[in-house]
């Protein structure tokens, strides 16, 4: 598996990783004649995890391979899940289909609110209908990790290092997940496979296994620090000293294995000690103590231990004396939010707006053709407006004029932007053109700059863990009517259905 081809041959198996209704919806639609209708499918989620205001994308690189993948199969692989003679031609219309179509995404790196489309394919009906659940498979997942990543990242200043693959649901899931986690902010990832295909800095120090095949013994601890010194002379050194006594043995044994191998504040690698266990802000504490009275003032203090967001912004409450930390399953999993909520909607077909009603508000999806612009005031943004492509409101942005905004589910919440007061930032850009990619992907320390850019601004009452401050997210009067229309219409008809059967 080499740099160039690792990643594709991974997305092109993937874009058969889905439901068997895909397929079964898809022979209808040839059978009826529906083949050459053109649909609009947007993915988005409609509820932030941990209470989140936003989500972070991640994904869109693995979403275009296997949008571009579709196609190659033999007939004889579709048999295997619709057999029979009742497919014979739906069989082979699959196996000769590629997608041809346009989609249109956010940016790796994207902040992206509740309803917003994160990803637009516009193809022909059962091109774009069978790739719903390879895509949500892929945009879940990652996105799941960068949004929990971000939060981990936001508790603290210091760096936060992901190495969480132990404990991920699969190696796809770790070897993505650690780039969907660095994208997230997390400043490195112990991930060799992530490296290799992206790119990403990697990280890693030893484990208590190496402290003990020494021998249990506090002179077997101080070997063990001596040869691994010794052997990685140039490099970053942390030794992990938690073994069989952080204070009483470890430290003591560190202290000592750095001054017999000649490390000390000047060695310009950087060198420290992991804590892994027990209290550790009382620990990280009295240790950075004992290393400053022993002249190491430069030696880091690096944690870990089943670590989070709320557990590091609790130990940093409490005055710890962590450099860095290093999290696990919480990112690696989303721990506490292990589900994403993307869905894959049809919006339009042809010429004609079309929604799924819902008694739940926050379920109404928003119909036709959209995209969302970004409002920004001094380098600031400010709200995101969804609108119909070319309505309206659209016009009033691109042209710089006076834009009033309303939130559609609390008309209390509204703001007014004189003209020529703000700019704006299209979120959703063309990245496959008639079934081809069209856009050039960006090496991944660009979309982690791109992420921290985008955090850095917003408001930080907006950036933070615990009840963050609503930024306001609109949809244009136009797009507002007309999902009221289609509603309205089907009440009407509803009612009129229940009339005529009551008689």
């Amino acid at each position: 598996m080499t740099k160039k081809d690792s990643p594709y041959k991974v997305m092109g198996d993937v874009t058969y990783c889905s439901d068997k209704y895909q397929y079964t919806m898809g022979k209808s639609f040839l059978e009826c004649g529906m083949k050459d209708k053109v649909a609009y499918f947007n993915l988005f989620y409609r509820k932030a995890p941990d209470n989140n205001n936003w989500a972070v994308v991640s994904g869109i690189r693995e979403a275009m391979e296997v949008i571009t993948n579709l196609g190659g199969k033999s007939p004889e692989f579709f048999e295997k899940f619709l057999p029979g003679e009742g497919y014979k031609e739906f069989r082979e219309f699959a196996s000769q289909m590629k997608f041809t179509g346009n989609v249109y995404a956010m940016k790796e790196g994207e902040i992206a609110f509740p309803r917003e489309p994160v990803i637009t394919v516009v193809a022909p009906i059962i091109e774009a209908q069978v790739l719903e659940t390879p895509l949500l498979c892929i945009m879940n997942h990652q996105m799941a990790i960068a949004t929990k990543a971000s939060r981990v990242c936001r508790s603290t200043k210091k760096p936060v290092s992901e190495f969480g693959s132990r404990r991920a649901h699969g190696p796809w899931a770790a070897t993505y997940g650690a780039k969907a986690a660095y994208i997230g902010g997390c400043a490195n990832s112990s991930n060799i496979l992530t490296t290799e295909i992206f790119g990403t800095p990697a990280s890693g120090t030893m484990a208590h296994s190496y402290v003990t095949a020494f021998g249990c013994s506090i002179k077997g601890e101080y070997m063990a620090f001596e040869h691994y010194i010794r052997t990685h002379v140039g490099e970053p050194l942390i030794l992990l000293v938690d073994t069989y006594d952080t204070i009483n043995c470890g430290l003591k044994n560190a202290i000592k294995a750095y001054k017999a191998c000649g490390i000390d504040d000047n060695y310009p690698q950087g060198y420290g000690i992991r804590l892994d266990s027990g209290d550790l802000a009382y620990l990280s504490r009295k240790a950075r103590e004992i290393l400053d009275r022993a002249g190491l003032k430069n030696c880091k203090i690096f944690a870990t231990n089943a670590l989070d967001e709320y557990l590091i912004a609790e130990v940093e409450k409490q005055g710890a004396c962590i450099d860095s930390y290093g999290v696990g399953d919480a990112i690696a999993t989303s721990k506490h939010n292990p589900c994403f909520g993307n869905v894959y909607k049809l919006v339009q077909v042809d010429n004609e707006p079309v929604l799924k009603r819902s008694e739940d508000k926050v379920k109404l999806i928003n119909p036709g053709f959209q995209i969302t612009y970004r409002i920004i005031q001094n380098g600031i943004f400010k709200a995101d407006v969804t609108c119909l492509r070319g309505d309206a409101t659209a016009k009033t942005i691109e042209a710089g004029e006076e834009l009033r905004i309303q939130n559609e589910f609390d008309e209390t919440q509204r703001k007014k932007f004189p003209k020529g007061s703000y700019t704006y930032r299209i979120l959703q850009h063309q990245t496959i053109e008639k079934g081809k990619i069209c856009y050039a992907d960006e090496h991944i320390d660009k979309k982690r700059e791109y992420f921290l850019a985008n955090l850095n601004s917003f408001n930080e009452t907006e950036r933070r863990l615990i009840n963050p401050h609503i930024f306001k997210v609109d949809i244009s009067n136009e797009l507002y009517d007309l999902k009221m229309k289609l509603i309205n219409n089907l009440i009407e008809e509803i009612e009129e259905l229940k009339e005529s059967n009551a008689k």
